[in-house]
Protein backbone atom coordinates (compact mmCIF):
# COMPACT_ATOMS: atom_id res chain seq x y z
CA UNK A 1 0.00 0.00 0.00
CA UNK A 2 1.79 3.19 -1.44
CA UNK A 3 1.12 6.77 1.34
CA UNK A 4 1.67 9.78 0.15
CA UNK A 5 1.50 13.26 1.77
CA UNK A 6 2.69 16.52 1.39
CA UNK A 7 3.14 19.78 3.33
CA UNK A 8 3.31 23.31 2.11
CA UNK A 9 6.11 25.69 3.46
CA UNK A 10 4.58 28.49 4.13
CA UNK A 11 4.62 29.59 7.57
CA UNK A 12 6.35 27.53 10.57
CA UNK A 13 4.12 23.46 11.26
CA UNK A 14 1.81 23.62 13.71
CA UNK A 15 -0.14 20.90 15.58
CA UNK A 16 -2.66 20.68 13.08
CA UNK A 17 -0.60 19.67 10.80
CA UNK A 18 1.07 17.55 13.17
CA UNK A 19 -1.81 15.56 14.12
CA UNK A 20 -3.71 15.84 11.08
CA UNK A 21 -1.04 14.87 8.59
CA UNK A 22 2.52 14.12 9.99
CA UNK A 23 1.50 12.20 12.94
CA UNK A 24 -0.50 9.64 11.04
CA UNK A 25 1.45 9.70 8.01
CA UNK A 26 4.67 8.86 9.97
CA UNK A 27 2.86 6.21 11.79
CA UNK A 28 2.09 4.57 8.23
CA UNK A 29 5.83 3.64 7.58
CA UNK A 30 5.89 0.89 9.46
CA UNK A 31 3.15 -0.39 7.51
CA UNK A 32 3.77 0.34 3.88
CA UNK A 33 5.32 2.54 1.16
CA UNK A 34 5.89 6.03 2.13
CA UNK A 35 5.98 8.80 -0.47
CA UNK A 36 6.42 12.20 1.72
CA UNK A 37 7.25 15.97 0.26
CA UNK A 38 7.69 19.36 0.74
CA UNK A 39 5.35 21.07 -1.42
CA UNK A 40 6.66 24.47 -2.40
CA UNK A 41 5.05 25.23 -5.88
CA UNK A 42 2.09 25.54 -3.55
CA UNK A 43 3.50 27.79 -1.34
CA UNK A 44 3.34 30.41 -4.32
CA UNK A 45 0.27 31.05 -3.75
CA UNK A 46 0.51 32.47 -0.62
CA UNK A 47 4.46 33.33 -0.81
CA UNK A 48 5.90 35.93 -2.84
CA UNK A 49 9.34 36.76 -0.44
CA UNK A 50 12.15 33.85 -2.15
CA UNK A 51 14.03 34.19 0.65
CA UNK A 52 10.76 33.20 3.16
CA UNK A 53 10.06 30.39 0.86
CA UNK A 54 13.66 28.82 1.17
CA UNK A 55 13.45 29.20 5.26
CA UNK A 56 10.23 27.62 5.09
CA UNK A 57 11.38 24.85 2.92
CA UNK A 58 14.35 24.57 5.28
CA UNK A 59 12.03 24.05 8.21
CA UNK A 60 9.73 21.84 7.27
CA UNK A 61 12.12 19.44 6.37
CA UNK A 62 13.88 19.97 10.01
CA UNK A 63 10.38 19.46 11.20
CA UNK A 64 9.27 16.47 9.48
CA UNK A 65 12.71 14.07 10.20
CA UNK A 66 12.68 15.40 13.68
CA UNK A 67 9.36 14.41 14.33
CA UNK A 68 10.08 10.66 13.09
CA UNK A 69 10.44 10.71 9.26
CA UNK A 70 12.80 7.88 8.43
CA UNK A 71 14.43 8.09 4.89
CA UNK A 72 15.67 5.21 4.87
CA UNK A 73 11.89 3.46 4.57
CA UNK A 74 10.51 7.18 3.11
CA UNK A 75 10.89 8.78 0.14
CA UNK A 76 11.51 12.39 1.23
CA UNK A 77 11.90 15.33 -1.28
CA UNK A 78 10.95 18.94 -2.37
CA UNK A 79 8.51 19.20 -4.98
CA UNK A 80 10.29 21.40 -7.22
CA UNK A 81 13.12 19.03 -7.38
CA UNK A 82 10.59 16.31 -9.21
CA UNK A 83 9.40 18.33 -12.19
CA UNK A 84 7.65 15.89 -13.71
CA UNK A 85 4.57 16.79 -11.43
CA UNK A 86 3.93 19.94 -13.54
CA UNK A 87 4.11 17.99 -16.78
CA UNK A 88 1.45 16.02 -15.51
CA UNK A 89 -0.78 19.01 -14.40
CA UNK A 90 -0.42 19.84 -17.73
CA UNK A 91 -1.91 16.91 -18.86
CA UNK A 92 -5.17 16.28 -16.07
CA UNK A 93 -5.81 19.88 -16.11
CA UNK A 94 -6.53 19.79 -19.69
CA UNK A 95 -9.49 17.46 -18.95
CA UNK A 96 -10.68 18.79 -15.49
CA UNK A 97 -13.71 21.06 -15.60
CA UNK A 98 -14.27 24.14 -14.80
CA UNK A 99 -16.95 23.73 -12.40
CA UNK A 100 -15.03 20.77 -10.46
CA UNK A 101 -12.54 23.55 -9.33
CA UNK A 102 -15.03 26.46 -8.90
CA UNK A 103 -17.13 24.21 -6.39
CA UNK A 104 -14.10 23.99 -4.07
CA UNK A 105 -14.40 25.10 -0.15
CA UNK A 106 -11.04 26.26 -0.16
CA UNK A 107 -10.59 28.37 -3.18
CA UNK A 108 -13.47 30.23 -1.72
CA UNK A 109 -13.28 29.99 1.64
CA UNK A 110 -9.53 31.95 1.27
CA UNK A 111 -10.99 34.70 -1.42
CA UNK A 112 -13.91 35.14 1.24
CA UNK A 113 -11.40 35.61 4.24
CA UNK A 114 -9.61 38.75 2.06
CA UNK A 115 -6.68 36.66 -0.08
CA UNK A 116 -6.38 37.40 -3.11
CA UNK A 117 -7.79 35.26 -6.00
CA UNK A 118 -5.01 34.00 -8.47
CA UNK A 119 -4.75 31.40 -10.85
CA UNK A 120 -2.39 29.29 -8.62
CA UNK A 121 -5.03 29.04 -5.54
CA UNK A 122 -7.89 28.55 -8.05
CA UNK A 123 -5.54 25.77 -9.27
CA UNK A 124 -4.32 24.41 -6.53
CA UNK A 125 -6.73 20.88 -6.48
CA UNK A 126 -4.89 20.23 -10.32
CA UNK A 127 -1.72 20.41 -8.73
CA UNK A 128 -2.68 18.34 -5.75
CA UNK A 129 -4.08 15.57 -7.87
CA UNK A 130 -1.36 15.48 -10.70
CA UNK A 131 1.30 15.07 -6.92
CA UNK A 132 -0.71 12.23 -5.39
CA UNK A 133 -1.54 10.98 -9.35
CA UNK A 134 2.63 11.08 -10.21
CA UNK A 135 3.21 8.13 -7.60
CA UNK A 136 0.71 5.60 -8.07
CA UNK A 137 -0.53 6.37 -4.79
CA UNK A 138 -2.87 4.23 -2.87
CA UNK A 139 -3.45 6.21 -0.19
CA UNK A 140 -3.27 9.60 1.08
CA UNK A 141 -4.03 10.36 4.82
CA UNK A 142 -5.75 14.23 5.49
CA UNK A 143 -7.59 15.94 7.28
CA UNK A 144 -11.41 16.49 7.04
CA UNK A 145 -11.15 19.63 5.32
CA UNK A 146 -9.53 18.00 2.58
CA UNK A 147 -11.90 15.36 1.98
CA UNK A 148 -13.17 17.48 -1.11
CA UNK A 149 -9.38 17.78 -2.80
CA UNK A 150 -9.33 14.09 -2.70
CA UNK A 151 -12.48 13.39 -4.18
CA UNK A 152 -11.70 15.97 -7.07
CA UNK A 153 -8.21 13.79 -7.39
CA UNK A 154 -10.53 11.00 -8.02
CA UNK A 155 -12.55 12.70 -10.44
CA UNK A 156 -9.62 13.80 -12.21
CA UNK A 157 -7.96 10.40 -12.40
CA UNK A 158 -11.44 8.49 -13.23
CA UNK A 159 -11.77 11.11 -16.67
CA UNK A 160 -8.17 10.80 -17.52
CA UNK A 161 -8.83 6.75 -17.72
CA UNK A 162 -11.88 7.23 -19.19
CA UNK A 163 -10.43 9.65 -22.11
CA UNK A 164 -7.57 7.76 -22.90
CA UNK A 165 -7.87 4.22 -20.69
CA UNK A 166 -6.78 2.96 -17.42
CA UNK A 167 -3.20 4.49 -17.15
CA UNK A 168 -3.83 6.72 -13.46
CA UNK A 169 -4.12 4.88 -9.94
CA UNK A 170 -7.48 6.25 -8.24
CA UNK A 171 -6.40 7.05 -4.95
CA UNK A 172 -8.15 6.81 -1.82
CA UNK A 173 -8.33 9.25 1.48
CA UNK A 174 -7.85 8.13 4.99
CA UNK A 175 -9.24 10.09 7.67
CA UNK A 176 -8.71 10.29 11.10
CA UNK A 177 -12.21 11.04 12.79
CA UNK A 178 -10.42 11.30 16.08
CA UNK A 179 -8.05 14.72 14.43
CA UNK A 180 -9.55 15.11 11.42
CA UNK A 181 -10.34 18.68 12.20
CA UNK A 182 -8.20 20.45 14.72
CA UNK A 183 -9.02 23.83 16.23
CA UNK A 184 -7.18 26.92 16.04
CA UNK A 185 -6.25 29.72 19.30
CA UNK A 186 -9.74 31.91 18.04
CA UNK A 187 -11.74 28.27 17.84
CA UNK A 188 -11.69 28.00 13.72
CA UNK A 189 -9.70 25.51 11.74
CA UNK A 190 -5.94 25.85 12.80
CA UNK A 191 -4.34 27.25 10.03
CA UNK A 192 -1.34 29.46 8.85
CA UNK A 193 -3.76 31.74 6.97
CA UNK A 194 -5.36 32.42 10.05
CA UNK A 195 -2.78 33.03 12.38
CA UNK A 196 -4.61 31.05 14.73
CA UNK A 197 -1.49 28.50 15.19
CA UNK A 198 0.66 26.80 18.14
CA UNK A 199 3.58 25.88 16.24
CA UNK A 200 5.18 22.77 16.45
CA UNK A 201 8.88 23.91 17.52
CA UNK A 202 7.93 27.40 19.14
CA UNK A 203 10.08 29.45 21.51
CA UNK A 204 9.21 28.79 24.72
CA UNK A 205 9.04 31.84 26.18
CA UNK A 206 6.54 32.94 22.65
CA UNK A 207 4.71 29.85 23.14
CA UNK A 208 3.74 30.17 26.84
CA UNK A 209 2.53 33.83 26.11
CA UNK A 210 0.86 32.56 23.17
CA UNK A 211 -1.28 29.51 24.71
CA UNK A 212 -1.50 32.04 27.93
CA UNK A 213 -3.86 34.24 26.04
CA UNK A 214 -6.17 31.79 24.83
CA UNK A 215 -9.49 33.60 25.46
CA UNK A 216 -11.60 31.72 27.62
CA UNK A 217 -15.11 33.29 28.85
CA UNK A 218 -15.69 35.27 32.14
CA UNK A 219 -16.91 32.76 34.66
CA UNK A 220 -15.07 32.55 37.53
CA UNK A 221 -13.06 28.83 38.62
CA UNK A 222 -15.69 27.98 41.53
CA UNK A 223 -18.43 28.35 38.93
CA UNK A 224 -19.05 24.78 37.45
CA UNK A 225 -18.70 24.36 33.25
CA UNK A 226 -20.99 21.91 31.77
CA UNK A 227 -19.76 22.63 28.76
CA UNK A 228 -16.25 21.87 29.70
CA UNK A 229 -15.48 19.52 26.49
CA UNK A 230 -15.73 22.54 23.93
CA UNK A 231 -13.35 24.25 26.20
CA UNK A 232 -10.14 24.58 23.60
CA UNK A 233 -7.63 24.25 26.69
CA UNK A 234 -9.57 20.89 27.11
CA UNK A 235 -9.47 20.10 23.61
CA UNK A 236 -6.09 20.83 23.04
CA UNK A 237 -4.98 18.37 25.98
CA UNK A 238 -6.73 15.50 24.51
CA UNK A 239 -4.20 15.27 22.00
CA UNK A 240 -1.23 16.66 24.04
CA UNK A 241 -2.07 14.77 27.18
CA UNK A 242 -2.23 11.35 28.33
CA UNK A 243 -5.88 10.65 28.35
CA UNK A 244 -6.40 9.70 31.96
CA UNK A 245 -4.66 13.58 32.23
CA UNK A 246 -7.19 15.32 30.13
CA UNK A 247 -10.14 13.72 31.51
CA UNK A 248 -8.93 14.79 35.16
CA UNK A 249 -8.55 18.52 33.79
CA UNK A 250 -12.34 18.18 32.08
CA UNK A 251 -13.45 16.80 35.07
CA UNK A 252 -12.39 19.14 37.75
CA UNK A 253 -13.59 22.22 34.85
CA UNK A 254 -16.68 20.88 35.13
CA UNK A 255 -17.82 20.54 38.51
CA UNK A 256 -15.61 23.74 39.09
CA UNK A 257 -12.44 24.79 41.05
CA UNK A 258 -10.26 24.77 38.62
CA UNK A 259 -9.01 28.12 37.09
CA UNK A 260 -8.75 29.20 33.52
CA UNK A 261 -5.03 30.50 34.87
CA UNK A 262 -3.74 26.88 35.87
CA UNK A 263 -5.93 25.20 32.61
CA UNK A 264 -4.00 26.65 31.38
CA UNK A 265 -0.66 26.02 32.63
CA UNK A 266 -0.77 22.73 32.22
CA UNK A 267 -1.51 22.78 28.72
CA UNK A 268 1.38 24.60 28.10
CA UNK A 269 3.68 22.16 30.06
CA UNK A 270 2.15 18.94 28.85
CA UNK A 271 2.10 20.88 25.06
CA UNK A 272 5.99 21.43 25.94
CA UNK A 273 7.02 17.53 26.94
CA UNK A 274 5.01 16.11 23.96
CA UNK A 275 7.26 17.56 21.52
CA UNK A 276 10.85 17.78 23.94
CA UNK A 277 12.15 14.46 22.36
CA UNK A 278 11.37 15.89 18.69
CA UNK A 279 12.90 19.61 19.47
CA UNK A 280 16.39 17.96 20.74
CA UNK A 281 16.37 15.69 17.34
CA UNK A 282 15.31 19.08 15.52
CA UNK A 283 18.50 21.06 16.83
CA UNK A 284 20.61 17.96 16.05
CA UNK A 285 19.37 18.03 12.37
CA UNK A 286 20.06 22.59 12.13
CA UNK A 287 23.27 21.72 13.05
CA UNK A 288 24.44 19.13 10.18
CA UNK A 289 22.28 21.27 7.31
CA UNK A 290 24.40 18.79 4.60
CA UNK A 291 22.96 15.89 6.19
CA UNK A 292 19.21 17.20 5.46
CA UNK A 293 20.37 18.47 1.94
CA UNK A 294 21.78 15.07 0.89
CA UNK A 295 18.49 13.33 2.09
CA UNK A 296 16.32 15.38 -0.16
CA UNK A 297 18.47 15.24 -2.95
CA UNK A 298 18.76 11.39 -2.80
CA UNK A 299 14.69 11.47 -1.97
CA UNK A 300 13.79 13.41 -5.18
CA UNK A 301 16.50 10.84 -6.94
CA UNK A 302 13.96 7.85 -5.95
CA UNK A 303 10.93 10.07 -6.69
CA UNK A 304 11.82 10.91 -9.97
CA UNK A 305 11.78 7.50 -10.83
CA UNK A 306 8.69 6.21 -10.03
CA UNK A 307 7.44 9.45 -11.47
CA UNK A 308 8.89 9.51 -14.89
CA UNK A 309 7.22 5.77 -15.44
CA UNK A 310 4.27 7.11 -14.36
CA UNK A 311 4.52 10.09 -16.47
CA UNK A 312 5.44 7.60 -19.57
CA UNK A 313 2.61 6.15 -19.69
CA UNK A 314 0.41 9.00 -19.21
CA UNK A 315 1.86 10.60 -22.01
CA UNK A 316 1.83 7.89 -24.24
CA UNK A 317 -1.66 7.13 -23.29
CA UNK A 318 -2.63 10.73 -24.32
CA UNK A 319 -0.86 10.25 -27.85
CA UNK A 320 1.99 12.73 -26.80
CA UNK A 321 4.26 10.04 -27.93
Amino acid sequence: MRTLTGITPSGALHIGNYFGAMRPAIEAQTGGDCFYFIANYHSMTSVTDAAERRTHTLGVALDWLACGLDPKTSVFWRQSDVPEVTELTWLIGSLTPMGLLERAHSYKDKTAKGISPNFGLFAYPVLMAADILLFDTQRVPVGRDQRQHLEMTRDIAIKFNETYGETLVVPEAQIRDDVATIPGLDGQKMSKSYGNTIEIFGDEKAMRKKIMGIVMDSRTPAEPKPDADKNLAIQFLRLLAPAEVAADYETRLRAGGLGYGDLKKGLFEHYWNYFAAARARRAELAANLDHVESVLRDGAARARNVAAKVLARARQASGLE
